[in-house]
């Protein structure tokens, strides 16, 4: 590993309240390829979502953590995430992004696979001796899949933890996201790809950063004050939290931007707030007030470690990333809505999702600009850490202060270095200091 100094890479003095990150995390490629190795082959990793294949045949084939693979649901209704590569010669099996089909056939020698990931088809098999198995030579599954309220999971480590043991605290704001619809939640047609000249995770703490909102997105809060928005809900108050296993969610009240689900904007309309109120009530019956509150009125967004973004906030954005290179990543993106949404409220939700999270929206060009800024600043080696102390001796941290980051990068830094430890309660530490 040459001079790399695994152990160095974070600074974390809780007595001291300093927390900071070397940048060279930013930048080097042995890291990167060991991001790979001990963070991403050794974690449970987002594929898809069941409503993306309802129908036996329908399949996806995407990339996961840098993994062509094919999600499918077979003939005979099982979901699973076959590798998508030939046992021939290796090559893709799948081509298209989406469909139905009882069978995958290799375009370069016609092998063909079953949705069930059989090897059916062999043109000449009477050349092959005895020894030729067809069975062995059946398409590779992902070592582990499982899921968790339709989300679909695959991890390559076949001694993995279950899912919900890894999913730990974060399952409470996965259920959160989930109660929204009593008969399940789907993934809206469209897929939203994009790129960045930036480093993976920088996307994380972004993603989880609420001291960067009213800054770098305040042409979005004066759209809603001009909207007809009262400033006074401009001003959220929430908090962040680690969820245990890297995870960390940061939520806030009000919604300034309303939430489709049952929090009326102004821009809503005037004629949507009693049918919002009606649905709120509805939420309380069956959930109580308390409950009902955190499920409709809430903003949240969470991380699921490591590359798992769920933004439950003026619409749902389920969002994954993966780097190709250390100042490069490719991310995807996709809405999450009730299945039993009426049709004007879908049209809400979308308008909704696409002010601010689409590609053109007012939140990610401002992000993409920001992160792809800061990677720039990191041409400057001689200033060699970021900060993320914020918060660390508050005893209650805000959803402004940094906590939610520190939990990612222990969790990222005990893997990388082979050593992982037990979480960190910071509040605990501060009172013990009291």
């Amino acid at each position: 590993m040459g001079n790399l100094d695994l152990e160095s890479l974070v600074i974390d003095n809780t007595a001291a309240g300093l927390f900071r990150v070397n940048r060279r995390v930013f930048t080097d490629p042995e890291i990167l390829d060991l991001e790979r190795q001990r963070v991403f082959e050794q974690c449970w990793i987002y594929a898809g979502h069941e409503s993306e294949i309802p129908q036996a045949g329908d399949f996806r084939s995407r990339q996961v953590a840098g993994r062509p693979v094919i999600l499918v649901r077979g003939s005979d209704g099982q979901v699973r995430v076959l590798l998508n590569t030939c046992t021939h010669r290796g090559a893709l099996v799948c081509l298209q992004p989406a469909g139905n089909a009882k069978s995958f056939q290799c375009p370069y020698h016609a092998w063909t696979f079953s949705n069930h990931g059989e090897l059916i088809g062999v043109p000449g098999d009477d050349a092959y001796s005895v020894a030729f198995d067809r069975q062995e030579l059946a398409l590779a599954q992902a070592p582990r899949v499982e899921s968790y309220r339709g989300f679909i999971f695959i991890g390559f480590n076949p001694q993995l933890e279950s899912l919900v043991d890894y999913l730990s605290g974060a399952r409470e704001y996965l259920d959160l996201v989930c109660d929204q619809s009593e008969v399940g939640m789907e993934v809206v047609g469209g897929t939203q790809l994009y790129s960045m000249r930036a480093n993976w995770k920088l996307l994380v703490e972004n993603s989880i950063d609420g001291y960067h909102a009213p800054i770098t997105h305040q042409r979005y809060f004066e759209f809603l004050v001009e909207m007809g928005v009262d400033a006074a809900r401009i001003r959220r108050m929430g908090r962040g939290k680690s969820l245990g296993n890297g995870h960390a969610v940061i939520e806030t009240a009000p919604a300034p931007g309303g939430r489709p689900i049952a929090a009326w904007a102004p821009h809503f309309g005037e004629a949507k707030k009693a049918e919002l109120e009606a649905i709120q009530r509805r939420f309380e019956e069956r959930f109580g007030a308390e409950r009902a509150f955190k499920i409709t009125q809430t903003n949240r967004n969470l991380l699921i470690f490591p590359n798992l973004i769920i933004n439950d906030i003026m619409a749902i954005t389920i969002r994954t990333f993966f780097p190709r290179t250390p100042d490069y990543m490719e991310i995807t993106a996709w809405a999450l809505a009730p299945v039993d949404e009426p049709p004007d409220h879908r049209a809400l939700r979308l308008d909704n999702f696409l002010t601010f999270l689409g590609p053109g929206g007012f939140a990610t060009p401002d992000d993409v600009e920001m992160l792809e800024n800061c990677q720039r600043g990191f041409a400057n080696r001689e200033v060699e850490w970021s900060d993320i102390s914020r918060g660390m001796r508050r005893e209650h941290p805000l959803h402004n202060d940094e906590l939610q980051m520190r939990a990612f990068w222990r969790q990222w830094h005990g893997l990388m270095t082979l050593s992982p430890t037990a979480p960190i309660e910071e509040a605990q530490a501060v009172a013990a200091r009291a």
